[in-house]
């Protein structure tokens, strides 16, 4: 807007809820205007004034995130610095990035705003008030302001906008690219984390998702030296007070079973568990939306109807503006992002002071060989919660086709976790142990056959799987051993046919499900050699055996 000298819907209201603590702290100098913590509104008439987007019919604001609609998880780097280098996971999630270039990438990006306008929101992450973390987030587009105000915890009084110093800040800028030859980048987009200076850059994209999941990052790395365990999942809670958790990677089901309408939900994606119980990180919902039912997924549809809802890479009809969730055009990975107390059964604190009773691991079987549920004893929810088993869904990471990627994902989010599996795992096995949790893993993927030849698991029976497990009817029902894999596998449930318990039944050619379940195993096992240094032979044993070793 630099070349425009006329207000902006904002202009003068720009300043009304600064923080003292100023841009100019950050290196930022000789801007044309900062727009500080405007409201949702306010931030939608400067999108919609600055051509970012569009209202569609219902309220909901769309927006189109260019050549990026997934997050790109090969230009992700972490500084390597004195205080933290011994600390952090280095391989293909945290790859290392040289102090000196972060510091003459950042000049250039310093030079590069100026006279431009930015956006700021000063808020906080995690609701928890003994672990919540002030942030900053500076972007140069007004959507982007708004999802930050969606998705994290916004300031609500003038006075504490105006205290408000952030211990961690994000600058996000999507039209600025780097120079590899210069940069030492993979590319012209990165995303770069400073842990020293307590810095993160986002360049060259504009999905949303980067800024979210930069945070999470930031949350992995710090909150377990305080003995808290950051998890990528979702939680709700029963009337009871039983907490139950839902881990899995994006596409496995997080948010839409957790969305419950029988129990309150705490979050849908990303939690501490401390010993005082389990807390949010973020104040909103980011939602996968292809394809979305309102009969199976009614609350999360009725969000895409709202005001205050961004829709990410959503198709819509221009002249009635009506949204199609069923096109897929620009991408499989459409999103939503808002409030969570758009969600009309949410736990206002966002917060629980009690423990869950059961944790469950949500994989997305592309094999088709998993049975949708099975029950694991203590050292088995170690063994998968390394594992980290599940499939990459179309669309969520740049480079995926259409066809789900089978893979292992440590903890459930390896590419969000910055300090060793072990570590996270440790943790893990402390409250496991000390709260008495149940652990169950659930199968959200395909039955039948393996993808293109099987169909995906029905909703409604994972649905009724869940309801059996958190209302404790599970519990007594009569049990089996896997063959392979040893864990227990329930042989009745209410509301679920007894064939789909039981994988093999629903393939046309039993023999083929056997071969493809021992190939399963046997990824499994190879897969767990990187990790059989650091764990207890126990654990160790916890793990499937091959056809050949029965």
């Amino acid at each position: 807007m630099k070349y425009l000298d006329f207000a902006t819907p904002a202009a003068q209201q720009a300043g009304d809820l600064a923080s003292d603590f100023k841009l100019a702290n950050h290196g930022l100098a000789y801007l044309d205007r900062a727009y500080w913590n405007l409201p949702a509104p306010a931030l939608v008439e400067e999108a919609i004034f600055r051509g970012e987007g569009h209202l569609v019919h219902g309220g909901a604001f769309v927006v189109r995130t260019g050549e990026h609609t997934a997050r790109s998880a090969a230009d992700k780097y972490i500084v390597r610095e004195p205080s933290t280098e011994e600390r952090i996971w280095w391989g293909e999630h945290n790859r290392p990035f040289a102090a000196d270039k972060f510091d003459a990438l950042y000049l250039r990006l310093q030079a590069y705003l100026q006279g431009e306008e930015v956006f700021v929101q000063d808020c906080y992450a995690g609701a928890d008030p003994h672990y919540r973390m002030p942030i900053r987030i500076v972007t140069d587009r007004a959507w982007h302001s708004l999802f930050a105000r969606n998705m994290f915890l916004p300031i609500v009084h003038r006075d504490e906008a105006r205290r408000h110093v952030p211990e961690f800040t994000l600058l996000a800028a999507p039209s600025f690219r780097c120079d590899p030859r210069v940069d030492g980048t993979r590319g012209e987009t990165a995303i770069l984390l400073n842990f020293a200076q307590k810095l993160c850059l986002i360049a060259n994209t504009a999905y949303a998702g980067e800024i979210k999941k930069s945070i999470f990052t930031v949350l992995n790395f710090l909150l377990p030296n305080e003995g808290v365990l950051a998890m990528h999942c979702s939680a709700n809670v029963g009337a009871r007070g039983d907490v139950a958790l839902f881990f899995g990677l994006s596409g496995t089901g997080k948010t839409t079973l957790s969305a419950d309408p029988h129990r309150r939900l705490i979050g849908d994606d990303e939690h501490g568990w401390s010993d005082e119980g389990v807390f949010n990180f973020e104040g909103g919902c980011y939602a996968k939306v292809i394809r979305l039912s309102p009969e199976a997924e009614p609350q999360i549809y009725a969000c895409t109807q709202r005001f205050g809802t961004i829709l990410e890479n959503v198709v819509y009809d221009p002249t009635s503006r009506n949204i199609d969730l069923n096109d897929d055009t620009i991408t499989e990975n459409t999103r939503a992002s808002y409030p969570l107390d758009f969600i009309p059964n949410v736990v206002p604190e966002k917060m629980t002071r009690t423990h869950p009773e059961n944790v469950i691991f949500l994989t997305c079987d592309a094999s088709g060989v998993l049975p949708p549920i099975a029950r694991l004893s203590p050292p088995q929810a170690m063994y998968h919660f390394i594992s980290g088993y599940t499939s990459k869904i179309a669309g969520t990471e740049v480079g995926l086709g259409i066809e789900p990627q089978i893979t292992f994902s440590a903890c459930f989010g390896a590419p969000f976790m910055v300090h060793h599996p072990y570590r996270y795992a440790d943790l893990l096995r402390q409250k496991l142990a000390r709260y008495g949790c149940n652990c169950w893993l659930v199968n959200t993927g395909w039955t039948g056959g393996s993808f293109g030849v099987g169909k995906r698991i029905s909703i409604r029976h994972t649905r009724a799987l869940l309801s059996a497990v958190l209302d404790g009817r599970l519990k007594d029902a009569p049990f089996r051993p896997d063959k392979l894999f040893g864990f227990d596998v329930p042989t009745s449930c209410p509301d679920v046919p007894a064939e789909i318990l039981d994988p093999a039944n629903s393939w046309a050619d039993r023999d083929e499900y056997w071969k493809r379940y021992d190939a399963l195993a046997a990824r499994f096992i190879e897969n767990f050699k990187l990790f059989a240094g650091g764990v207890t032979a126990e654990v160790l044993q916890a793990g499937p055996k091959r056809l050949s070793q029965l």
